[in-house]
């Protein structure tokens, strides 16, 4: 899956800066109303995610050793995103620069965790089943779902991430060209106006 996105991210930007070239138009950075929407995305996606690991733990904590470590990375990165939150709703413009970048990695981090819950959980329904423990069996069915369910709107978040991300690395591409297109004028004005020394 994340070689699939990269794949998709490398032709999605390869595309982008073809059309730049043909297009000619001005890039521009993304807005504040882009962002606050993307923040409004991922805290709803966050809020879907952020119960299920509770559930994964008091499910499925106790099975195996790697999941206590799963888990433990699963809410680092949820505080992570929480505390990015905050600060980029109070300033949203500081997405456009590393941190919209890490907010985009953080993201697909998100949806592989989740993945890996659902994926889990199913794995785990199966040993309830033949133990005939029918309740934990439908606990950890219902779990795997609503992982799932997590995993796919953190990854649609994620998707819109890196497409505001891509719009600001346009963006900022464009403006360094025309600033060296400036300081290609300037300095041929500058060679222009100096006075010629007589040989």
């Amino acid at each position: 899956m994340p070689l699939f996105r990269f794949v998709v991210l490398l032709g999605i930007l390869t595309i982008g800066s073809a059309g730049s070239v043909c297009a000619q138009t001005e890039k521009t950075f993304p807005t504040d109303e882009e962002i606050t929407l993307l923040l409004t995305q991922t805290e709803r996606a966050v809020q879907q995610y952020k119960p299920l690991i509770d559930e994964e733990d008091a499910l499925m904590g106790k099975e195996a050793a790697e999941a206590a470590d799963g888990m433990a990375r699963a809410r680092a990165l949820i505080a992570a995103l929480e505390t990015t939150l905050k600060a980029l709703k109070t300033k949203p413009q500081a997405f456009n620069g590393l941190s919209g970048f890490a907010f985009f990695e953080w993201l697909d981090d998100g949806s592989r965790n989740a993945l890996e819950c659902s994926a889990a959980a199913s794995g785990l329904t199966t040993s309830a089943v033949i133990d005939g423990n029918k309740n934990k069996a439908m606990s950890l069915m219902n779990l795997a779902q609503a992982c799932a369910n997590a995993s796919t709107l953190m990854y649609t978040v994620s998707e819109n991430a890196g497409a505001l991300y891509q719009k600001y690395v346009e963006a900022e591409d464009d403006l360094l060209g025309k600033t060296y297109q400036a300081f290609g004028a300037c300095t041929e004005q500058m060679k222009k106006s100096q006075p010629q020394k007589s040989r």
